[in-house]
Parts: structure tokens; C-alpha cells; sequence
């Protein structure tokens, strides 16, 4: 299908963006790289009067120190992410996601701001956005705000967002010990299951484990029966098989779809939790030799 006529104009800074789509009364949409709203728009489910494309202004992409935490621009491609020096030298695991992201078409259009505005159930950075305990940057209106990802992700495609605000990017404290284990569609690279574990170890203790999935629900969610299993526990390969067949037993909301049922990927819950803490676990043990 072909969607419905709209208008077109170029956002120059955050409150520009901001004041044209308050002139649109409602009938404008932000545009980015526009891998989510122009399926969309295509299949006619979103139907704007305006686009406004906020691809172009300065300083809402790129990737940065910010005191102690790591700053991406909500405008920064996955391609970008992926491919940084910065991410893969203090938190690989948010570049080894990005590079899971679709095609190589997808990862040089599509950001990182338009994947967690959608929340498209399937999608990898909620997953690590809620291992890393992130921070969401968010201005609108009133002015700026910030919403942990565990607060972000409310259900279906629904995230803490106004219609009237545009996220500016995501802050977080980089956790070397961290890894991200898929289980992915062949045509889309979707999810079917995702996980991304972030451990924080201390004399061979993990002190505290947060566990984040994608794909196997209605939206991204904690495993927090896992993470209580591994507190205080020591790192090790037995403690990390026993938590991990904890993965998902409690988990109410499970997708079933033609890509796979329910029964196949709560089975798969607890086999890529176990990936993803084995690959945390393996990095834990290497800050330590």
C-alpha cells in the first residue's frame, strides 16, 4: 500500500522539533531513520498530516563519556553504535546488540531514539537498555525529564513518552561484565528470545545481576526471580545453570506467533539466559585475571 499525503519539514534543534510538532495539533510525527513509522505509515496504521525530520540536528547523535557514564544521542544509528570503539572497549555488549539489529541497510537508517520510542516487542536495546539500569533522557514542553528503563517499558508499544516529547538520548553507567544472547527471526532478525545479562562481581560475589528480555512477551521485561537467585551467590558455573533454568517460569505474558509458539519459547527463555550469563560471566572472570 501507499500511505496517506503528508507534509514534510526539517527539524533544526530539539525545541524546533519540538515547536513544529506543537503546530501540528497533533497530527505530526517525528522521522528518524524511519525503520518503524514508515512500515507504518505503508500499511496505512499511522496515517501523519506532518513529518518532521529530526535526522539533522546537531548534537542528537554520536557517543560519549559524560562524567563516569556513557551518553549516546538519541539520533545515533545502529550502525554507529555497533561499530563503536568507545562502546566496545568499556561496554561491548550494547555494540555486539546493535550488530544483531536487522541488515546492514537497517543498521545505517535505523537509531537508537526510534527503536525505544516504538518498543516493538522484538527489539534488542530495551533488553539492554534495562540490563544497564539506563537512564532515558526525554524533553517536551515542561521542559527536560529522565525515566529509568525499568519505568520506560510499559506494555504493548507503550513507553513513557507524551505525544508532545522527543527522547534525546540514554545515559548509563558502563558494565564490562555484560553480554546479550538471541535467538533471532531468519528474515528480520527480530527476536524470538533476547537476553542481556549485566553482572556486577566483587572477589568472585555477584553482588547484583540485572537481567533484561526481549521477544518472549508483550514488551521488555526483568527477570528479577534470576537476578534474586544470584545475589550474593559466588560466580560460578553451577550457580549460573541453577538460575538460569529459573528463567521465565514465573513470566505470565508469552508471545505465540507464526515465528513460534509459546511452549518453544518459554523452553528458550532459560537455554539464552544461560547463554547470556555464561557470556557475562566469561568476561567477569577476565576483568579478573
Amino acid at each position: 500500500m501507499i500511505s496517506t499525503p503528508f507534509e514534510y519539514s526539517r527539524a533544526m534543534s530539539l525545541d524546533d522539533a519540538l515547536a513544529k510538532l506543537r503546530a501540528t495539533n497533533g497530527e505530526g510525527k517525528f522521522i528518524a531513520g524511519g525503520h518503524s513509522l514508515v512500515p507504518l505509515m505503508k500499511l496505512r496504521l499511522s496515517e501523519p498530516k506532518v513529518l518532521i525530520d529530526i535526522a539533522r540536528i546537531p548534537g542528537l547523535s554520536g557517543i560519549r563519556t559524560k562524567g563516569d557514564k556513557i551518553e549516546i544521542g538519541a539520533g545515533t544509528s545502529h550502525h554507529d553504535v555497533a561499530s563503536s570503539a568507545l562502546l566496545q572497549q568499556v561496554c561491548p555488549m550494547v555494540a555486539e546488540a546493535a550488530a544483531e539489529i536487522g541488515d546492514p541497510q537497517v543498521r545505517n537508517r535505523g537509531t537508537l531514539g526510534g527503536s525505544l520510542a516504538h518498543a516493538d516487542p522484538a527489539a534488542d536495546y530495551p533488553a539492554v537498555m534495562l540490563a544497564l539500569d539506563a537512564e532515558i533522557h526525554v524533553k517536551g514542553p515542561k521542559g527536560w525529564r529522565m525515566v529509568h528503563a525499568h519505568d520506560f517499558f510499559r506494555g504493548l508499544f507503550t513507553v513513557d513518552l507524551a505525544a508532545d516529547e522527543i527522547i534525546a538520548g540514554v545515559q548509563f553507567n558502563p558494565v564490562r561484565s555484560a553480554a546479550y544472547a538471541k535467538l533471532h527471526q531468519r528474515a528480520s532478525h527480530f527476536a524470538i528470545v533476547g537476553v542481556a545479562v549485566a553482572l556486577d562481581v566483587n572477589n568472585g560475589v555477584i553482588r547484583s545481576a540485572r537481567i533484561g528480555l526481549t521477544g518472549a512477551s508483550s514488551y521488555a521485561t526483568r527477570l528479577k526471580d534470576v537476578e534474586e537467585a544470584l545475589a550474593g551467590k559466588a560466580l560460578s558455573m553451577p550457580n549460573i545453570e541453577a538460575a538460569a533454568r529459573l528463567a521465565g517460569a514465573l513470566l505470565e505474558d508469552v508471545n505465540s506467533d507464526i515465528h513460534a509458539s509459546q511452549e518453544y519459547r518459554r523452553a528458550m527463555i532459560p537455554v539464552f539466559t544461560e547463554r547470556a550469563l555464561k557470556g557475562a560471566m566469561s568476561r567477569a572472570l577476565a576483568r579478573i585475571q
